[in-house]
């Protein structure tokens, strides 16, 4: 079996610790925990192999901009041999207060252009998301311009628990299945 678990997020210094990021955050603490090391380009991404459990695992990290990472992450499908069935993606989601990890399969892309990118290039909606809340912004600012803000720093130990916590959730799907998964993760 070949799990892809996909972070969306930009590439580059300049995004590096921003909220549109928390994707490729929660990848690259699950490549520190497996000892993956993410640095080859494939398929339009940095891309790390290793193993959970008996699992194949790509690791991947999109160098598109978060509007095209659907470009990335249909060349990942289709060069690992992988379908969408075995693809998880995580993402931000302004719609889950900040510390919030929650898993889904399927549904829509809630306004979020990566994911409207993904479902669009690979043709279905119905793949696994592990979603990471940010929060929404204060009113008045625009969505655009906080998903591309840094994260404050009264946020960062929240954030660097979330990521935790994602990794935690992949980990959970990958040994433990969908069910189990959501059931640990998706407790209100």
């Amino acid at each position: 079996m070949k799990i892809v678990v996909v972070g969306l997020g930009n590439p580059g210094k300049r995004y590096e610790r921003t909220r549109h990021n928390a994707g490729f955050m929660a990848v690259g603490e699950l490549a520190r925990r497996l000892r993956i090391e993410v640095f080859q380009e494939k398929s339009h991404s940095l891309i790390g192999r290793g193993r959970i459990e008996t699992a194949q695992i790509v690791l991947a990290k999109p160098q598109t901009f978060m509007n095209e990472s659907g470009r990335a992450v249909a060349a990942i499908l289709h060069d690992f041999y992988v379908s969408p069935g075995d693809l998880i993606v995580i993402h931000d989601d302004l719609d889950l207060p900040l510390g919030t990890v929650r898993i889904k399969t399927g549904g829509g892309h809630s306004g979020h252009n990566g994911l409207r990118s993904v479902i669009e290039s690979l043709g279905t909606p119905d793949f696994v998301r592990v979603r990471m809340g940010i929060g929404r912004p204060a009113q008045g600012v625009d969505s655009a311009d906080y998903v591309l803000s840094p994260f404050l720093s009264d946020e960062k130990k929240a954030v660097a628990d979330e990521a935790d916590r994602a990794a935690d959730a992949v980990l959970a799907i990958a040994s433990q299945g969908m069910t189990k998964a959501m059931s640990l993760f998706n407790q209100r």
